[in-house]
């Protein structure tokens, strides 16, 4: 292995011959199935499957980027605007996460370098979700209980994606990351309806 090659000889071979495996039970991806087919019929075929995915991640961080200008702190409570926003932003990620791999299939232009960089950036959403369910409940007031949060949901991503390192298969359990992602959007919404404090324990 060179000296500045991150991958070595036998990890490069595994990434060449990598195929997508997926097992899914998830309670809620039957039901958006639907949506995500529809949606991708609407994106036209030239539309490369990771501009899908950067695009995505771009709509998801600057949204949750809005909340961390509001409150930097995750003490301060985010007009509600914002958290409709950050709900709306979250939808968007998770839909354009969900299609871009339908439409590597449907263009079949599928590779294991274009499943890296979806999972590169799903790693770089993570953060930027738990920083705004963090915000959304004023969490910042239990600065322990914040870090335990961000790094909770950093562990199961490492652990969901070593697990498909080791078995060639990426497993979603019945509450998973799209139950997940829908109760970080029911969590923005609710705090922009009746307000971030909602959280607030005596």
């Amino acid at each position: 292995m060179k000296h500045n090659q991150l991958l070595n000889t036998s990890q490069l071979k595994r990434l060449e011959n990598h195929k997508y495996s997926c097992q899914s039970s998830s309670l809620l991806d039957p039901i958006l199935q639907p949506w995500w087919n529809f949606l991708v019929r609407m994106i036209p075929v030239w539309l490369a499957p990771n501009l899908i995915t950067i695009v995505g991640l771009a709509v998801n961080i600057l949204t949750a980027l809005v909340l961390i200008l509001y409150s930097p702190d995750a003490k301060s409570d985010p007009p509600a605007w914002a958290c409709f926003l950050c709900a709306a932003g979250l939808f968007a990620y998770q839909s354009l996460d969900a299609i871009d791999g339908k439409q590597a299939r449907r263009t079949n232009t599928s590779t294991p370098l274009g499943e890296l960089f979806d999972h590169g950036c799903d790693s770089i959403s993570t953060v930027f979700v738990a920083l705004s369910a963090c915000i959304s409940v004023q969490i910042g007031h239990h600065p322990y209980w914040m870090f335990f949060q961000c790094f909770c949901a950093m562990t199961l991503f490492y652990c969901a994606h070593w697990q498909t390192y080791v078995s060639g298969t990426l497993r979603f359990g019945k509450i998973d990351v799209t139950e997940a992602q829908i109760i970080i959007m029911g969590i923005h919404v609710i705090s922009g309806i009746f307000g971030a404090s909602i959280w607030k324990t005596k």
